[in-house]
């Protein structure tokens, strides 16, 4: 779904403030044509500052706008359960946030542009494991740390697969030191090969 809102700028109905050249400005309520409602701050006849934009499929964003976009801190709470809280920029998550997703799991850190991009943490909701580490326009790609309940991998990531040289830690107090190499079109973590060498004790 589009989370942008109505660009329409003539509702159905508007009570509030308005400034002398008679456009919005200030707090005020409105009913958008598309069913939209929007109720909060405006400047020139513009959404500004902060409000609550309540989407007619049942969507709602409270926080920040700047000149009619999301820009700052808000929350958007989507129709199937899931949200984002954290920072915005021209109507797109851009900043730190974190989204909790429909089936539990949450990513916190980094975004660019609508993307998880930079530094952050996966958490799946099924296991408890988490991905910690680095983004590239959505994926799991660069440095990172996968943590189980009883050992972690620690290593690179390529194209959301473990990549290249890496290691298991174990709670135990041992290391399995090896190198991922991905067989022809393998996309899931199970058929990816471990060449491991030797088991080392840690210090």
């Amino acid at each position: 779904m589009s989370d942008l809102g109505s660009e329409e700028f003539e509702e159905e109905e508007y009570e509030g403030e308005r400034n002398e050249a008679g456009e919005r400005h200030g707090s005020g309520k409105a009913r958008l044509p598309n069913g939209d409602t929007y109720e909060g701050q405006y400047a020139n006849g513009q959404r500004h500052g902060r409000g609550t934009y309540r989407f007619k499929n049942g969507a709602r964003y409270l926080g920040e706008y700047f000149y009619n976009k999301k820009h700052g801190q808000g929350i958007f709470m989507y129709p199937d359960g899931s949200n984002y809280e954290g920072e915005w920029v021209d109507d797109q998550r851009h900043g730190n946030g974190l989204y909790r997703y429909m089936n539990g799991d949450t990513y916190t850190g980094d975004w660019f542009n609508h993307y998880r991009h930079g530094q952050g943490t996966y958490v799946y909701a099924d296991t408890g494991t988490k991905y910690v580490g680095s983004w590239v326009n959505g994926h799991q790609e660069g440095a990172a740390e996968l943590i189980h309940l009883n050992h972690r991998y620690q290593g690179k990531f390529v194209n959301k697969n473990p990549m290249g040289p890496g290691k298991y830690v174990f709670d135990i107090g041992c290391e399995q030191h090896g190198e991922y190499t991905q067989q022809e079109q393998v996309n899931s973590l199970e058929q990816i090969i471990l060449i491991a060498r030797k088991p080392s004790k840690t210090s």
